[in-house]
């Protein structure tokens, strides 16, 4: 027997009244039969755990089976880009460096390579500063996809993954770190150059890291990829082939799992690339299990890059920033005692270079540099995709418009082709697999 309930609507519109009774289950069945095409929706965030955000996904489902998947976003709006139009050309990457919190090296490259084409001075950045700007981007490649493949495991179940990663990105964030003097959001690329140099141990600590990091990706690689649960959950699962990534103008690991080798660093050079030596890492099974297989091999890759740059470190102790005075701020920033502010030796000279000198660097801290008419186009390669800005200067201290393209916003846009068809608890190996930053996609 079963029991169930059945009621109609009154005709005066009072509330309805139900009658509890038993009766067979052939009975409940031809109802359920009778109701079938209802619709159910299920809202899956925005605060839930593995939306990597304030993501929100509405769920039509049938049964465990999905029928219709739609993101929702819009939470995390910061006015980010809004805000860059009343600020100074470089205080602009103290805001950009905040958008996609786990790749904000990226944004501050993009946006500082704009200004100087904007400015003509692209080929004045002096050697140490492109190559301090290539480490510091690739340590945030590192980190960015040890996130990526800690939470992606931890989500279905895997503690352990995510607790690896973590302590694999520590060791990179204490060379961002020593380097910036920030763990994230550093604000360390700037038009001209970098913030400041690196310290004069950076040789031996990127040395360090290097034996540090092939260890734990060892051990990632083994937790992960050998494992017949990972396997099973992932194999297959959210899959996007290459025609589905063109026409949705997917970026990134994603394009790369469906077998187009499609990388910035290689089609469109910037800050040397074209003298490193590194590979591209492609596959064509296009499911999640192959984006997380690129993500290790790209951390290989990029440990590759790092390895060259502490090699021209070693070699070159030139300048990090361009030598006109009328743009390089901080253009010899000399630490404190306590590591905070100007060393007393550094504001004396500066005050006794001259008056002119000094109040031209107060002009030049309060008001900024002006930055000729024009509109400009600037594309770097971020871990999760081709990120690109457009900026526009009006001839002022502060830039007219400025829009940043993020890969996670146009790649979010194949959540419901991954999603649809699939089963409810594949909604959270799809997203992980995206890998989406809320902070790049709102803005």
């Amino acid at each position: 027997m079963a029991t169930h309930a059945t009621g109609a609507i009154q005709e005066d519109g009072a509330v309805p009244e139900f009658t509890a009774s038993g009766g067979d289950w052939s009975d409940v069945t031809e109802e359920a039969a009778r109701l079938s095409g209802q619709r159910i929706v299920v809202n899956m965030g925005p605060q839930h755990p593995s939306t990597h955000g304030v993501l929100r996904i509405m769920l039509e489902i049938d049964g465990e089976t999905i029928t219709e998947a739609r993101a929702g976003v819009g939470y995390l709006h910061t006015g980010i880009e809004k805000s860059m139009e009343w600020r100074t050309w470089t205080q602009g990457s103290t805001l950009c460096t905040r958008m996609d919190y786990l790749a904000s090296m990226f944004q501050e490259a993009a946006f500082c390579l704009a200004t100087e084409k904007l400015l003509g001075i692209t080929d004045d950045i002096p050697e140490r500063a492109s190559v301090l700007r290539v480490l510091m981007m690739e340590l945030n490649r590192i980190s960015s996809h040890l996130v990526a493949i800690g939470t992606g495991g931890n989500e279905l179940g895997a503690t352990t993954i995510m607790t690896t990663s973590f302590l694999a990105r520590e060791d990179v964030l204490r060379i961002i770190e020593a380097v910036t003097g920030l763990r994230m959001n550093n604000g360390y690329i700037r038009p001209g150059g970098v913030a400041q140099d690196a310290p004069e141990d950076i040789v031996d600590r990127l040395v360090e890291l290097d034996g540090k990091l092939a260890s734990k990706m060892s051990e990632l690689a083994d937790l992960q990829l050998k494992n017949p649960i990972f396997l099973a959950r992932t194999s297959g699962i959210a899959h996007l082939g290459l025609a589905g990534c063109m026409a949705l103008g997917i970026t990134g690991p994603m394009l790369r799992a469906a077998g187009l080798p499609y990388d910035v660093r290689k089609t469109d050079p910037y800050c040397g690339y074209e003298t490193y030596d590194f590979q591209v890492p492609v596959a064509e099974a296009a499911d999640a299990y192959t984006r997380t297989v690129l993500r290790i091999e790209e951390v290989y890759e990029s440990m590759k890059i790092v390895r060259q740059c502490a090699v021209r470190l070693a070699e070159n102790p030139g300048p990090v920033m361009v030598a006109d005075k009328k743009i390089a701020w901080p253009a010899q920033l000399s630490l404190g005692a306590d590591g905070l502010g100007n060393s007393l030796e550094h504001i004396k000279e500066i005050m006794g270079t001259s008056m002119e000198a000094l109040i031209h660097h107060f002009k030049l801290v309060t008001e900024g540099f002006k930055v000729p008419v024009g509109q400009v186009w600037q594309t770097v390669e971020a871990p999760r995709g081709e990120l690109g800005v457009h900026l526009v200067s009006g001839g002022g201290t502060k830039p007219w418009r400025a829009h940043f393209r993020d890969p996670s916003f146009n790649n979010l846009q194949a959540l419901s082709i991954l999603c649809e068809g699939g089963q409810m608890a594949d909604v959270v190996v799809a997203v992980a697999s995206i890998d989406p930053v809320l902070g790049g996609v709102d803005r």
